[in-house]
């Protein structure tokens, strides 16, 4: 089974890169499947996302976030809603173009109280691309982000069984 980060972080190699792959690796352990984990850091593609036409490592993040069986989207919450980054990238995905993916949205807010903006935001934006979106979102505070091993491991013991649910109606 394939898990795919995508990292719509403005830096590349983030902090919010190492809370998504551990977020990854953790859903993945609690659902007792033997993940392949990808990551698409979109920091790392810099001005390629632009293009007229995806070539080169955006068309193969392109191909590795449609081929993947499921889809964690980690984003910082910018202006109350996810990066320009994260929808310059998904603008590229074709219509349906994540209809085999399971998707999980997770998001670092500065404020929990405003997070459930942006975790239905995301969820909106993948369900439109055709994905279906596991429940529960993982929201970080920003200041767990330095820390935040145990609220992903218990955001994955609490996330696993809709998971494993998908999984089974997916395969």
């Amino acid at each position: 089974m394939t898990f795919t980060v995508l990292v719509a972080a403005p830096e590349a190699r983030s902090a919010l890169r190492a809370a998504a792959v551990h977020a990854a690796d953790a859903v993945a352990a609690h659902t007792s499947a033997a993940a392949d984990i990808n990551v698409v850091d979109l920091a790392e593609l810099g001005p390629a996302l632009l293009a007229s036409t995806p070539e080169g490592a955006v068309a193969d993040a392109l191909a590795r976030v449609a081929e993947g069986d499921v889809l964690i989207v980690a984003t910082p919450q910018v202006h109350g809603s996810y990066t320009g980054l994260l929808k310059v990238f998904l603008d590229r995905v074709p219509e349906l173009g994540l209809a085999h993916t399971i998707a999980l949205p997770m998001a670092v807010v500065e404020d929990l109280r405003n997070g459930r903006n942006i975790e239905d935001d995301l969820r909106v934006l993948l369900s439109d691309l055709g994905a279906w979106v596991a429940e529960p979102g993982l929201l970080l505070a920003g200041s767990e982000l330095a820390e935040p091993l145990g609220v992903i491991d218990a955001w994955a013991e609490v996330a696993a069984p809709a998971l494993r649910q998908a999984l089974a109606v997916a395969v």
